[in-house]
């Protein structure tokens, strides 16, 4: 298995580019297409960091950080676990501690920057299910029976459910966790919606790091397809969270942001 150095996501031992990094919603180095293992990581001393987040929610960090740096989430039920966007590293502590929690019984990805090391996590859990949508397919970089296809909705567990949306890929998904939040419901909008540092705002973009924006029509569907939900917290792959009032902060912004590419706001600029 090779490592993408840039974002983090496993290929084949005979990858010799990251399709990933190289679409224009991602990037490769001035330098070229750099690959690492878990080895060679493992030497350099990364370690995989788990830290409660809220009542049967917790967070899942590499530190130092690995590839594009994602915050996975590992979301607790009495019916098992969910372990969403998870990290480009895995070892045997990590494993450990997860099991501690709970166990898992799927791990899924908001979109195809996220997939990290999701079939070395689901070997290292004992081959649980890998939830990809099924548009999104063919950027997974190493092919593996524990993937299996969803597209739609997805009632996962009890209260968590997985939404194919679309926005900064055709795939790209949401989950919904109906008890978190103290029973208000959380949204992990990931970079599907994403917060602001402000954290009273999000935003949605085709690319992040090349700042590519998407259409108004684009926008309000995203925005459409999550409102079926109650949500009041939104936790973002990056560690940023609103802690209440999401729902409404996440129509607030999509109007503005709107407002904004259909050039409403032009005689500002």
């Amino acid at each position: 298995m090779r490592i993408c150095h840039t974002c983090a996501v496993e290929h084949t031992d005979d990858a010799q580019t990251c399709a990933i990094c190289a679409d224009e919603r991602q990037w490769v180095p001035v330098g070229g297409q750099r690959w690492t293992t878990l080895d060679e990581l493992s030497s350099e001393g990364h370690r995989v960091q788990l830290r409660e987040l809220e009542p049967d929610l917790f967070g899942v960090t590499v530190e130092p950080t690995v590839g594009i740096g994602q915050q996975a989430h590992l979301v607790r039920t009495a019916d098992g676990c969910l372990l969403w966007d998870v990290p480009g590293y895995v070892d045997a502590s990590a494993v450990a501690g997860v099991r501690e929690i709970g166990d898992v019984v799927a791990i899924a990805a908001s979109h195809p920057h996220m997939y990290g090391l999701q079939v070395e996590w689901s070997h290292a859990l004992g081959d649980v299910p890998v939830l990809v949508p099924e548009v999104d397919l063919a950027w997974v970089a190493r092919p593996d029976p524990v993937v299996r296809p969803w597209s739609g909705t997805l009632d996962l567990l009890p209260g968590v459910t997985l939404a194919q949306v679309g926005g900064h890929f055709p795939g790209s998904a949401v989950t919904h966790w109906r008890h978190g939040a103290g029973g208000r419901g959380v949204l992990f909008g990931a970079d599907t919606i994403q917060a602001n540092p402000d954290r009273v705002s999000v935003t949605f973009m085709r690319s992040y790091p090349n700042r590519i924006p998407l259409s108004a029509a684009v926008v309000e569907r995203v925005t459409t397809a999550v409102e079926v939900f109650e949500f009041d917290r939104l936790y973002d792959n990056f560690g940023r969270t609103i802690d209440s009032g999401a729902r409404a902060i996440v129509r607030r912004s999509a109007d503005r942001y709107m407002a904004w590419v259909r050039g409403d706001f032009d005689h500002l600029t």
